[in-house]
């Protein structure tokens, strides 16, 4: 539902809305949840842009093994957004998104 708040599927565009039913799903643990929280600290979706708040919403969902926030995680490390550039880290998360058949990841390494 927050899914379809952001892009106005079936609904009209509401940012806020979004925001607040991610911020549900993660508070349940959901990790699409988790991670789409963090998509809407990054971009300023319903909320205002806070990258270090998004990098640690990444990281948790990254820590449940999904591998979009595994990637999101390693280019952030990698290009020194929201964190010190670390190389080694971005290698890192890029290996774990890979193995579980991330193509942009793979791509990197």
């Amino acid at each position: 539902l927050a899914y379809c708040y952001e892009h106005a599927f079936g609904t009209n565009m509401n940012g806020q809305k979004a925001f607040e039913l991610y911020q549900d799903a993660a508070d349940l643990g959901n990790v699409f949840g988790i991670y789409n929280l963090g998509r809407c600290y990054r971009n300023g979706i319903g909320i205002s842009v806070n990258i270090k708040k998004a990098l640690e919403l990444y990281q948790k969902a990254a820590n449940y093994g999904y591998h979009v926030a595994q990637q999101n995680i390693a280019l952030m490390y990698e290009k020194g957004f929201g964190t010190e550039k670390n190389i080694d880290q971005a290698i890192h998360w890029y290996k774990k998104s890979a193995v579980q058949g991330n193509k942009y990841s793979q791509s990197k390494l």
